[in-house]
């Protein structure tokens, strides 16, 4: 907790590398300021502050803040401009007479390098600026050092011809990397694998997070990297299955072939009378709210087991079915209010694809999308342990 007696001693230490004062919430501001306090490049390995309202002299600036400039504020985190996921705790308002001053404090990530829409901003002593090749490949090497998780760990026995380097090249490069940067960039490619956690520099291999996007047979080494969609006649698994299909290859393609399944085999519609003798279209299931609740299921479930994804179609609900229960600081009395991530590669790199808008919060819309389209909330079965169950009803009228 931040509190008062803590802001005074960051108000009087003009020294430290630590502390970065600004009187702007622009995004494009504290974006950068956030991502270089993550990457922690000195390696204090101690929390890093960024105090609003105050001046680059340690003057207060005689601001006070407004509820839209504190939800900017908290947007940092959630928004997904700043990956990984960032760790920060925003204070209160402090009340001064000289004005009022909002404190962020940023946690070091495990998992650097941290970047700001592309690029990658370190701090050392009083200036910001963006990391060169070489301090990129510091803060990749320290990495290595870190608690992993399973994405981030390296898939002994793959190589650099397990993976389908076209895909990683024109699919993903040029979005998760901007454009100068990539202008600058003469690195082999292991290395531009690497910087994005892709590649295991010491090991020489892809990581599951490369084999899982890129692979050109995941199954091989991840045996339960896959989806298996069933749709059944009945109400029950004893009924007879209409049509099975199973989605396996390298998310990069596997994320699409998904989406249009959703949206052109799962999805329908048509119209109903009103009492005006009018017609009004209902859809079976809100497309959206499917498709945001299997990304979800894709990007936090346990990738370790040689269980696949499930997804069931009975002939009055889905249930979608994935191995991997709730998560770090997630439980059943906080969910899906809080987030934590078990696979923090893939919630990156879903983002950047555009398969994930914003960070905690897609489950939220997808409930409130269910429940304007007449399905009601979906039931979220926590009590499986090793699994996470959610069932979806079909639209009340159809």
């Amino acid at each position: 907790m931040i509190t008062k007696e803590i802001l005074d001693q960051l108000l009087s230490d003009m020294e430290s590398d630590l502390i970065e004062r600004t009187i702007s919430v622009r995004e494009n501001k504290l974006g950068p300021a956030v991502c270089a306090l993550s990457n922690d490049f000195p390696n204090h390995k101690k929390h890093g502050y960024i105090l609003l309202g105050v001046d680059d002299d340690g003057k207060l600036a005689g601001m006070t803040w407004t509820d839209d400039e504190l939800q900017a504020i908290g947007n940092v985190k959630t928004n997904g401009n700043v990956l990984p996921q960032p760790s920060i705790v925003v204070s209160p308002v402090f009340k001064f007479e000289d004005g009022e001053v909002v404190v962020i404090q940023v946690t070091p990530s495990s998992y650097p390098p941290v970047r700001y829409d592309g690029r990658c901003w370190i701090r050392i002593g009083p200036r910001r600026y963006r990391a060169t090749i070489e301090e990129e490949k510091i803060l990749i090497e320290r990495r290595a050092s870190y608690a992993k998780t399973y994405d981030l760990v390296p898939s002994l026995g793959a190589n650099i011809g397990d993976l389908a380097i076209e895909y990683f090249k024109l699919n993903y490069l040029p979005i998760a990397i901007d454009r100068d940067t990539l202008a600058e960039n003469g690195r082999p490619i292991e290395q531009q694998l690497s910087s994005l956690r892709f590649f295991d520099i010491k090991e020489q291999c892809p990581t599951n997070a490369g084999i899982l996007f890129f692979g050109l047979n995941p199954e091989f080494y991840i045996p339960g990297a896959y989806i298996q969609y069933v749709k059944f006649k009945g109400e029950e698994m004893n009924s007879d299955v209409e049509f099975e299909k199973k989605f396996s290859g390298a998310l990069i393609t596997e994320l699409n072939s998904m989406d249009d399944f959703i949206k052109n085999n799962i999805i329908k519609e048509r119209p109903v009378k009103k009492d005006s003798f009018q017609e009004k279209t209902i859809r079976n299931y809100p497309y959206w709210a499917l498709r945001e609740l299997l990304m979800n299921a894709i990007m936090h479930r346990n990738y370790e087991s040689n269980s696949p994804i499930y997804i069931y179609e009975f002939s009055n609900r889905i249930e979608i079915l994935n191995p991997g229960g709730l998560y770090g600081d997630v439980n059943a009395q906080n969910f899906p209010n809080a987030s934590d991530y078990r696979n923090v590669v893939i919630a990156e790199a879903m983002k950047i694809l555009g398969f994930v808008n914003r960070f905690n919060y897609g489950v939220k819309r997808a409930i409130d999308e269910l429940i304007r389209n007449e399905n009601g909330a979906p039931d979220f079965d926590l009590s499986i342990g090793t699994k996470f169950k959610v069932s979806i009803s079909i639209n009340q009228n159809w």
